[in-house]
């Protein structure tokens, strides 16, 4: 039998990956002072023994005023740094698999509570809160604090932040950088018409629109080691009448790849709270049907993608290259073995669980470092 498209190995740039399933930044709010807990030892080890092919670390604000919430995990600082440092030496004993950063500012949509705790913004001179910046001063919800316009200082700050935190990342040895722009954050409220009210060169036209994004990825991709990959995450549309849709990803896309980006990992929402998001099954998958038939470098497909064969198709029909798990693979965090099971492909795992095999699927489980064969992990 041939291997099934979903278990076929990958190379983003340099990178090599074993299966088309990545997890997908997410997340915890857990962290001290921008620095990683334990929490994050248990929640990253657990799915770096998933059998997916790349791990993800939640959005990682290059900035303090950056994080979405007061107990976002940040990159900014050697404490910050030695804080991850710590919880990748623990992740990294016991898993190969590749780990990547997601890079982030949330601009106006930042100095939010805890999701839990209703996640609404926290006003600047209230504990945990601060004065949020974005390309104009329009807020998310018009009951929010204002935003600052950021100024050409500002704007160069948090380029150079970006660039950075890509340096620090390359000291710890991540495998990928994935720079932010989707969800209604900073970079994608410079794309978007609706949140982006400029009137100087960084306003107005989409070429306008995309420059700051831009610039943000070549001080990135500058600063990060050329062997290893930097992707963008995206919004394909704001599901909002006037604002960012995906004509406008696609011509974004275009320019990406011609700067050296190596994957575009396509998302949708989160701009403007007046969104119609259509969801359901693979909602956003034409979204990433429509960059990956623009641009040649591999496009990631994500969004209530939970069946074994709905995966399958997507990349077997070249939809996407890879598809993405988040909240599914929280709630099933052997989500990769069991799509293995279910299609008759392996996925490598820890020596440790070997034994957990049904003994239908006596192969499924592959010992790490393995090669792909079918009905195990690889």
């Amino acid at each position: 039998m041939s291997t099934p498209k979903l278990f076929v190995p990958l190379a983003v740039g340099s990178l090599k990956l074993a299966n088309r399933i990545v997890i997908a930044p997410m997340c915890q709010y857990s962290a001290v002072d921008g620095k990683m807990t334990d929490w994050h030892l248990i929640h990253l080890g657990q799915l770096a023994l998933s059998g997916a092919a790349l791990l993800t670390i939640e959005a990682t604000a290059v900035l303090p005023e950056g994080r979405i919430s007061y107990a976002d995990v940040g990159l900014w600082d050697d404490a910050t740094e030695a804080a991850m440092a710590s919880v990748l030496q623990g992740v990294r004993r016991w898993s190969s698999m590749p780990v990547a950063i997601q890079l982030a500012h949330a601009g106006r949509k930042a100095s939010t509570d805890l999701p839990w705790q209703g996640g609404g913004q926290i006003p600047p001179g209230h504990a945990n809160g601060w004065q949020t910046v974005a390309p104009s001063a329009q807020p998310f919800h018009d009951a929010d604090n204002a935003p600052l316009a950021m100024t050409r200082a500002q704007m160069d700050e948090v380029r150079d932040a970006f660039a950075a935190s890509a340096r620090r990342s390359a000291r710890l040895g991540l495998d990928a950088i994935q720079i932010h722009a989707a969800h209604g954050y900073l970079l994608h409220q410079f794309l978007s018409p609706l949140s982006n009210r400029r009137d100087d060169d960084y306003g107005g036209t989409l070429e306008n629109r995309m420059r700051f994004p831009l610039e943000v990825f070549d001080a990135v991709r500058a600063a990060f080691p050329a062997a290893r990959p930097v992707s963008v995450r995206v919004s394909g549309t704001d599901w909002v009448p006037g604002g960012w849709d995906v004509a406008q990803t696609v011509v974004f896309a275009k320019a990406l790849e011609a700067r050296g980006c190596s994957a575009i990992h396509v998302s949708s929402g989160g701009l403007h709270p007046a969104q119609a998001i259509p969801a359901g099954p693979g909602y956003q998958v034409p979204l990433a049907r429509a960059v990956k038939q623009a641009v040649g470098i591999p496009v990631v497909a994500v969004g209530l993608i939970t069946d074994y064969d709905h995966a399958e198709a997507i990349v077997a029909t070249g939809d996407a290259d890879l598809v993405a798990l988040a909240r599914g693979i929280l709630y099933d965090p052997r989500w990769p073995w069991h799509a293995a099971a279910h299609l008759g492909a392996s996925v490598t795992a820890p020596p440790q669980y070997l034994r957990s095999q049904p003994r239908q699927f006596k192969t499924l489980l592959v010992k790490g470092g393995g090669s792909a064969k079918g009905g195990g992990l690889a």
